[in-house]
């Protein structure tokens, strides 16, 4: 053996325990980087409520053997228990109570698996109606989308309305399983059917490939094997197109967007900025620019888990070391000079409303973005989309689960993209800045319309980020302007005092403004502007003097709606005509009820 030794156990035999840890590491770590090496695809199931989504997906696990025998033997005792000879394969996926009990998805199920040639990832998403936003969710990271079609149903509205938000959010490849296909005797007539239906609103929505796929889930036919009683199919199955079509869409590897999202200071001369490398790829000694302060500055070292990089590429963690000492700080972006985000403050969006409350047009929301979040408006609605046909149409209040296109402005400015060329830097989410709620997930888009549109609040009128509806929320009442006329001065005013009271022991805000003085032009205006202030602040505002055609011709111009005009008689009893006043008001349904 010349020089080498041999480790032997007690008995002086040689150690072969050693020799099995050694070679049985050496197999694992083989493994362990044959798996790290493998393509990850992750993908969507989409569809309408009970078209087989959740069926499918089980039946995909358990014929690709990725089921321990305890969550067989599991859903086997659930099929014992109802009296059921077959498996519900839905089970292996519909993993909550109340999902179990009503035979339905609710919440994103997240599964993984793995074959010789792929690695997945899954996301089960939920068909009702109300748990769109869900699906929303689970489709924001996939690269593909499943969609489910029941061969008997056809192409319902809540599959439009999936394969739609799927199109806006970026999902460029379809696989479509008509499935139950053993409910219509294996037809090729009736997948025929269902596939020209669906061929038109796949073109329509600009998708770049669609595999229509003849299933039947419950029985495995065209999921893992080859079904023999559709011979008349001669493409892959479910199985065999997953391992085949492009795990991703093709990463920008020109346009550098590196959001700042942590200063590293671990000691006085050093300073990183860590993040995700969402797109492009950068060297040592890079120009880059820094957003929002268009700092030019060079990369003096990228530094990763494994050390010192001589370049990285997108996507990568990465703390990225910069040549000069700038003030750089989260919400930041560092950008290739030729190539850079638009720096937005007014844009168009494509919004999926989540938000059990609808949009309240000048509420002020949070925006996050990448990594910075931003107050922010949704200024007006431009259109919704018709999920039937497809087309823009008018939509007066944006509800739960609505598609429609607005317009945004921001207090600070966004790094962004539009959506179609870099999906994290064109999306978005909207959060309610008092409840915390995430109310809609939006996509930047500039596609037929100006990226800037004109400010109403900027020619001098006041800007407020309290909306009309917050207002009423908080003072529980809306705002109305009450004009008192009378040639007698003096009972006016009493009227107008005996009326703030009466809304005041009601338990309403209300303000008595002094008449203006008959000797100048510009006090009536002065006093208009005054009391158009706070009847837009929310409150009562009441006026009173003698009748004024300058002040009539102002308030002519104002809504009905939030006005009254009284011309008082200077002998009825003040406090009763105070009394029927408020009646009146609060017959109009300006007030809510007041909170004790």
């Amino acid at each position: 053996m010349g020089n080498q030794a041999t480790r032997l156990d007690l008995f002086g035999a040689p150690d072969l325990a050693v020799a099995d840890t050694d070679s049985s590491e050496r197999a694992l770590s083989a493994i362990v980087q044959q798996h790290r090496n493998k393509e990850l695809l992750r993908f969507t199931t989409v569809g309408s409520v009970d078209d087989g989504k959740s069926t499918l997906i089980g039946r995909l696990l358990h014929d690709t053997h990725q089921l321990f025998e305890d969550q067989i033997s599991a859903v086997r005792r659930v099929a014992n228990g109802r009296g059921d000879a077959d498996l519900d394969y839905s089970l292996f996926t519909d993993g909550l109570r109340a999902e179990r009990e009503q035979g339905i998805t609710i919440d994103v199920a997240y599964r993984y698996f793995t074959t010789d040639k792929r690695k997945y990832i899954i996301a089960d998403t939920p068909g009702h109606v109300q748990y769109t936003r869900n699906m929303a969710t689970g489709a924001s990271t996939a690269s593909l989308a499943v969609v489910l079609v029941d061969v008997r149903l056809g192409i319902l509205e809540q599959s439009r309305r999936h394969v739609y938000i799927a199109s806006l959010l970026g999902i460029r490849r379809l696989a479509i399983c008509v499935n139950k296909m053993d409910l219509v005797d294996f037809s090729q007539a009736s997948f025929d059917a269902v596939s020209r239906d669906l061929s038109t609103m796949i073109k329509s929505l600009g998708f770049e490939s669609a595999q229509f796929i003849p299933v039947s889930a419950k029985h495995g036919g065209n999921v893992v094997h080859r079904s023999d009683s559709m011979p008349w199919y001669l493409g892959p199955t479910l199985l065999e197109y997953l391992e085949s079509v492009p795990t991703h869409d093709e990463v920008d590897r020109v346009r550098l967007r590196f959001p700042v999202q942590y200063v590293l200071r671990p000691r006085p001369d050093y300073r990183g900025y860590a993040g995700t490398l969402i797109s492009g790829s950068v060297r040592p000694g890079d120009e880059v620019v820094v957003l929002p302060s268009l700092t030019r500055t060079h990369i003096a070292s990228l530094e990763t888990f494994e050390g010192q990089n001589a370049v990285v590429e997108a996507p990568r963690a990465v703390t990225l070391r910069l040549k000069d000492e700038l003030d750089v700080s989260r919400g930041d972006m560092i950008v290739d000079p030729v190539h850079m985000p638009r720096v937005l403050r007014r844009f168009d969006a494509m919004l999926v409303w989540l938000g059990r409350e609808p949009l309240d047009l000048g509420k002020c929301y949070l925006l996050k973005h990448t990594t910075q979040s931003v107050r922010a408006e949704v200024t007006s609605v431009a259109h919704g989309i018709d999920l039937t046909t497809l087309d823009p149409t008018p939509l007066g209040e944006v509800r739960l689960n609505d598609v429609a296109r607005v317009h945004i402005r921001t207090r600070k400015p966004i790094f962004a993209d539009a959506y179609r060329d870099n999906r994290a830097t064109g999306a978005f989410i909207l959060i309610d800045s008092v409840s915390n709620d995430t109310v809609a997930a939006g996509m930047v888009t500039f596609d037929g319309e100006a990226v800037l549109h004109p400010d109403p609040t900027s020619e001098g009128a006041h800007r407020s980020w309290v909306s009309p509806a917050e207002r009423r929320a908080a003072l529980r009442q809306q705002g109305t302007l009450v004009w008192i006329r009378s040639a007698d001065t003096e009972y006016a005013r009493e009227l107008a005092v005996a009326l703030e009271r009466t809304l005041f022991d009601a338990r309403r805000v209300a303000f008595v403004l002094e008449p203006a003085s008959a000797g100048s032009e510009a006090e009536p205006r002065t006093a208009a502007l005054a009391a158009t202030s706070l009847v837009d602040a929310g409150i009562v505002a009441i006026m009173h003097g003698r009748p004024n055609s300058e002040l009539d011709a102002l308030f002519g111009a104002r809504s009905s709606a939030s006005q009254l005009i009284v011309d008082a008689d200077s002998t009825s009893d003040a406090e009763s005509l105070a009394a029927s006043i408020f009646a009146q008001l609060d017959a109009r349904g300006l007030f809510d009820a007041a909170i004790d």
